[in-house]
């Protein structure tokens, strides 16, 4: 959120989750079977780092929805949706335009998959983010998996501004504080009657199901389950944080340190919790990734660190914000790095050595150093030079007199 005030803790869960995400990534690499005992507990935790990707969902929610809640509350006028529609597509598009078309071509080149029309569909769906509706185009690309995740959010971006448009035109006295928020919760419980319907009454044939059938199969096996819908209820509970923050007194106090960090230790507790579960921690109606309390704990723990007298401001150092700053290009890179290191190096991760964990372990920092590399090449020389020019824009649309607004738009200068 460049050129924005920074809340408290905000670059502390982007980084968390990005972390959680990579750390994922990188236990799939080491062979479970010949891990020491005593490194058991932490090689399972960080299997279930994929709830990161909850994390990052609450985030996104929590950041998005907070001019529309100001706004509203303040009696304003809905924010422009030209400049919301500008700035997501700026934060995103590149970035995932760009790594999707690599994993594109490294698909049919160096992982020797045929370029026929199921790939290409794939690729098309991806780039014009409508792959999450199908098992079939689940996983855009092969060899970069957490892409599946970018259509997902923008389906949450497009459902957000709906939801809003609803307050908003709702009656002067259902736009209050309270009732407002409470509309909110309903927005919440549509989502997940929503993602109900689907789970029951849409499931995947069981022909070619489960990953021993490669990023198709692990798509069957994980929809329903995963559907745009259920993430929106977990997108749409940070939203509801953000409106609760947007209202709480400004003056900081340590009552918000101590919730704050008794719900870091909520959200961290749910990674032990999966163990012995699925991969996906599947909880409430579903929904992966230990919803609702994972989601909860980020949301409450998002709510109350701005306010906080001293953790927001100690969880935010120097380190975590470049970790955050970078934590986009880290997230759609770092597979096509680690896949691509196993390909042309099958020594790589340990595979075939006598110390398997010292060369994992070799392997992994090797592997985090071109990741971190390539994020922060891709944030400093793609994404910020884009979200930068994306704003001037954004200003000069802002600045341009009435007159010369309707001329651009086409319409006539004395009416409608």
């Amino acid at each position: 959120m460049e050129n924005e005030k920074r809340l408290g803790g905000a670059d502390f869960m982007r980084a968390v989750a990005c972390l959680m995400v990579l750390a994922h990534h990188l236990a799939l690499r080491m062979d479970f079977n010949k891990i020491p005992p005593t490194l058991d507990l932490t090689f399972m935790l960080a299997r279930f780092g994929n709830h990161g990707v909850s994390v990052f969902f609450v985030l996104s929610g929590f950041l998005l929805s907070r001019p529309f809640w100001l706004a509203l509350d303040r009696a304003q006028p809905l924010p422009s949706l030209k400049i919301y529609t500008m700035r997501r597509a700026a934060r995103i598009l590149p970035g995932f335009w760009v790594a999707l078309t690599v994993g594109f071509v490294l698909s049919f080149t160096i992982y020797e998959f045929p370029l026929d029309g199921e790939l290409i569909g794939r690729y098309v769906a991806g780039f014009f983010l409508m792959s999450q509706w199908h098992w079939r185009t689940f996983f855009p690309v092969q060899g970069d998996g957490p892409l599946w995740s970018i259509p997902f959010e923008t389906t949450c971006y497009v459902l957000l501004p709906i939801g809003f448009l609803l307050l908003f035109h709702a009656t002067p006295r259902s736009r209050s504080v309270l009732v407002s928020r409470l509309l909110w919760i309903g927005i919440i419980a549509a989502a997940l009657v929503g993602h109900w319907l689907v789970v029951s009454y849409l499931p995947t044939d069981n022909i070619g199901k489960g990953w021993q059938y490669g990023f198709e199969g692990g798509a069957k096996e994980w929809m329903p389950r995963y559907n745009p819908i259920g993430f929106f209820a977990i997108f749409a509970i940070g939203a509801l944080a953000a409106g609760i923050q947007t209202i709480l007194p400004a003056r900081r106090s340590a009552i918000y340190d101590v919730i704050g960090a008794l719900m870091i230790v909520m959200g961290a507790w749910q990674l032990p919790h999966s163990i012995g579960g699925p991969a996906e921690g599947y909880a409430w109606l579903g929904i992966p990734y230990q919803f609702p309390l994972l989601p909860l704990a980020a949301a409450v723990a998002l709510c109350v660190l701005p306010q906080s007298v001293f953790l927001g401001r100690v969880v935010d150092f120097s380190l975590i914000r470049y970790v955050a700053t970078v934590s986009f290009g880290v997230y759609i890179w770092q597979d096509i790095v680690l896949t691509l290191m196993k390909t042309l190096f099958p020594w790589t991760f340990g595979t075939g050595s006598d110390d398997v964990l010292g060369g994992w372990i070799t392997s992994s920092l090797v592997a985090i150093l071109i990741i971190f590399a390539i994020g922060t090449f891709s944030y400093f020389c793609l994404e910020r030079p884009i979200i930068r020019w994306a704003r001037t824009r954004e200003q000069a649309t802002r600045t341009m007199p009435t007159s010369d607004k309707k001329a651009a738009q086409g319409k006539p200068l004395g009416g409608r």
